[in-house]
């Protein structure tokens, strides 16, 4: 999990910033929906791939 989270950092640094200046411009219901999907979407990924 840590490498891919490192990937966008490592190739794109100027797009990271940008993406968590805009984060912390969210409202706390917007960063857990975000949250929430991201989650269900990892949680499918790992049911497709057993």
């Amino acid at each position: 999990m840590l490498v891919i989270e490192g990937a966008l950092p490592f190739a794109a640094p100027q797009l990271w910033r940008e993406a968590f200046r805009r984060l912390t411009e969210m409202r706390d219901g917007q960063i857990r929906f975000a949250g929430l999907a991201s989650m269900s979407v990892g949680v499918l990924i790992l049911m497709v791939m057993m």
